[in-house]
């Protein structure tokens, strides 16, 4: 997927049921643009490493938990 432009990324998600996570504005856009599936995660904290995407994700378990469950929301800010 390193090749894959955002478009084809998102249709690749959509089709196989995954949660895309991303520092990448474009891909909120998408949900806008698109629906609900695939939902995003994006993250607004700047290239950081593994380690620390990790622990944010980890912090904010119950947030993506929600957003996997309501239908209505496309889109988790982590900041």
């Amino acid at each position: 997927m390193d090749e894959a432009d955002d478009r084809g990324i998102w249709e690749y998600a959509r089709s196989n049921g995954f949660t895309i996570v991303s520092h990448d504005s474009d891909f909120a856009n998408l949900s806008a643009l698109f629906g609900a599936l695939p939902k995003v995660i994006w993250l607004r904290c700047g290239n950081q490493p593994t380690s620390v995407v990790e622990r944010l994700l980890r912090a904010h378990i119950d947030a993506i938990t929600a957003l996997d469950a309501t239908a209505d929301q496309t889109v988790l800010e982590i900041l």
